[in-house]
């Protein structure tokens, strides 16, 4: 999972844009995860330990999946400068080792004198919700100077 940058300004932005970014969750990513984070929750990292749950099977970390979203706020919709100011998640299903998440953000809401965007964020596995909410970020702005570019 590669993003290519998008640069978006507050200005480039309009109701219904949406990104999208799918990526297969394979076990050394949710190892890493545990690594990065210190969750060493057995139902991540034992398939022994997870059979014995209602789930069956190795889960995902629910914010694991939540930082997919992050990686296209960050990478693709508004961009590189975009500032997290809140995130709202709904965990509706587990994520399994081996699926395939379908990451769906779209603007839903501009505040112009803010420079502020309400954007729509959903998690799917097979079409079927595995997670949803919305995220508020602040957006460079054009007529404020803009943002710094980032060497690649």
């Amino acid at each position: 999972m590669i993003l290519t940058l998008q640069m978006l300004y507050f200005e480039d932005l309009s109701l219904g844009m949406t990104e999208t970014l799918k990526k297969t969750v394979a076990s050394a990513d949710v190892v890493g995860f545990a690594e990065v984070t210190g969750d060493r929750n057995p139902i991540h990292l034992s398939e022994h330990f997870a059979a014995k749950t209602p789930f069956g099977t190795r889960i995902a970390h629910g914010l694991y999946t939540a930082s997919l979203i992050s990686a296209v706020l960050g990478t693709r919709l508004p961009g590189p400068g975009a500032v997290y100011i809140s995130q709202t998640l709904n965990f509706r299903a587990p994520v399994k080792i081996g699926d395939t998440v379908e990451v769906n953000v779209t603007v839903a809401e501009l505040i112009p004198e803010k420079k502020r965007a309400r954007l729509t964020c959903t998690c799917s596995v097979d079409g079927e919700p595995v997670l949803d909410g919305e995220a508020w970020v602040k957006v460079p702005s054009k007529t404020a100077g803009g943002r710094p570019l980032p060497r690649v």
